[in-house]
């Protein structure tokens, strides 16, 4: 997986992750900014994913959205 998961779709998608996930906060999605790494890490911390949960939740939520 890419660094920048939506390759400079992020603006388009971040209004879509704040929806699937409302506990993630501006502030998460100023310094998430497309990586894999603070997204999964903010999943971790907010929702108590483990690292694969989070992969998947990203992975089923790339799916849904198309990006």
């Amino acid at each position: 997986m890419n660094k920048d998961i939506f390759q400079g779709k992020w603006e388009e998608v971040k209004g879509h992750m704040k929806k699937t996930w409302g506990k993630l906060t501006d502030d998460d999605l100023k310094q998430i900014e497309g990586n894999q790494q603070e997204i999964f890490g903010k999943l971790q911390k907010h929702y108590g994913y483990s690292k694969e949960q989070a992969e998947k939740a990203i992975k089923d939520f790339r799916s849904k959205t198309h990006h």
